[in-house]
């Protein structure tokens, strides 16, 4: 033990004597800084990590339940408008998301109506068309550029057919796990419909409740983020529908005019595949590409990938910065990586809802970071909704005109942040 240290009277003008203790040498002190900075940091990401796969293991078990909330969640806030300007001239909630719910079933089976008819209409005519582009497209292999002989493309045809009886067991239990997942979609169908139910007639009460399992200092910021991430999504479900049916008509208008068949069908799937943001367009622009290389024959079907190139650079140059680029700001290669991982995780399904989650969690942790306190943002929009390059300067005071709600509803967007009595 080192004796005391007495300060000198010049520096404290005297006090209690400082006691030294002194160190002693351990393991650490023989580990540069940087190294225990990076072994701090090195086991959080493994817990991290762990969470995140333990989380995506669960959702995997539970994906009958949670793969339909999702979409419900995406329906709503693509209806919650139109049910909150119900409530809004004094409708009552459960009817006002009866009434939406029950147009939107009107308008999604009078679609489906639509389009069945139109198939059952030209299966004749398409029959005869693929027999005759089949024949068209096997005398272009061999009298076209690729030169193919007769043989070798009989010898192709051949393996083919030998593949498809050698594989016909797998094709079987294909077929049964496809009745499998029939039945699991016609569940997943109903359970989407209530769930969306109850999201329009009391999402505000059910995002009040939630927030009141936090902690109570807790509660407001919780509250506030999930308020602006609400007005992100209802804003990139918006710009997606608008992006999907400029991408819709566009193939749609330029398959009718070429005359291929099944133009609606191809359409309606575009615009399917238009909610799978940067590939899901391409995705179903391919399949409108192979149906026009059979049908009407391989100079119609290059010009159909012509129209399938320029709406892309439409979508790509035009609609996504001006439309999308207003919703939400996400960094093409975050879309892409986060497309990929929904994909590997849930399917068609996680690619679908992985754009707007991200958008999502990007708004709540930017608002969390600038305003930890729950104050509200000074330009009363959702932070990250500017662009990659522009610089973020959502700081300073909070406007006082935007307090908190004392409504669980907003009349024109929805769910909001509860008021601080309701959380209390």
């Amino acid at each position: 033990m080192i004796p005391p240290f007495t300060a000198a009277p010049e520096l404290d003008g005297g006090g209690s004597p400082v006691m030294l203790v002194e160190h002693t040498a351990t393991v650490d002190d023989g580990i540069p800084r940087g190294v225990r900075t990076a072994g701090a940091w090195a086991w959080r990401i493994i817990l991290l990590v762990a969470v995140a796969y333990l989380l995506i293991r669960v959702v995997s078990l539970l994906r009958v339940v949670v793969i339909p909330v999702a979409v419900a969640l995406l329906l709503a806030a693509m209806f919650e408008p139109v049910a909150a300007a119900l409530r809004k001239r004094g409708t009552n909630r459960s009817l006002a998301a009866g009434l939406v719910l029950l147009a939107a079933l009107l308008v999604v089976f009078g679609g489906l109506a639509l389009i069945v008819q139109t198939v059952i209409a030209q299966i004749d005519d398409l029959s005869t068309q693929i027999a005759d582009g089949i024949t068209e497209v096997q005398t272009w292999l061999v009298q076209g550029p690729l030169h193919l002989s007769q043989t070798q493309l009989s010898d192709g045809l051949d393996r083919l057919r030998t593949a498809i009886t050698d594989n016909q067991g797998a094709l079987t239990t294909g077929a049964l796990s496809t009745a499998t997942t029939v039945g699991e979609l016609v569940a997943g169908f109903f359970l989407v419909l209530f769930t969306l139910f109850f999201y329009l007639r009391d999402g505000g009460q059910i995002w009040t409740f939630l927030c009141r399992l936090l902690p109570r200092s807790a509660r407001i910021p919780a509250a506030r983020a999930g308020h602006y991430s609400w007005h992100t999504l209802v804003s990139y479900v918006r710009a997606t529908v608008l992006v999907a049916l400029v991408d819709a008509v566009g193939i749609g208008i330029g398959l009718a005019v070429l005359g291929v068949p099944l133009a609606l069908p191809l359409a309606a799937l575009v615009f399917l595949g238009g909610f799978i943001p940067v590939i899901g367009a391409t995705l179903t622009g391919t399949v409108a590409i192979l149906v026009a290389l059979v049908t009407v024959g391989p100079v119609k079907a290059l010009i159909v990938l012509g129209i399938v190139i320029a709406v892309q650079q439409l979508e790509g140059h035009v609609l996504q910065p001006v439309i999308m680029g207003r919703a939400v700001a996400l960094h093409p290669l975050a879309v892409i990586l986060s497309i990929a991982t929904g994909v590997l995780v849930a399917g068609i399904v996680g690619g679908l809802v992985a754009v707007p989650l991200l958008a999502v969690v990007n708004t709540a942790v930017r608002y969390l970071v600038s305003h930890p306190g729950g104050e509200p943002t000074p330009d009363r929009e959702p932070p990250g909704t500017e662009r990659p390059d522009t610089p973020d300067t959502g700081t300073g005071e909070p406007e006082p005109a935007l307090p908190p709600v004392a409504s669980s509803v907003n009349s024109d967007t929805g769910p909001v942040a509860p008021s601080a009595s309701e959380l209390r």
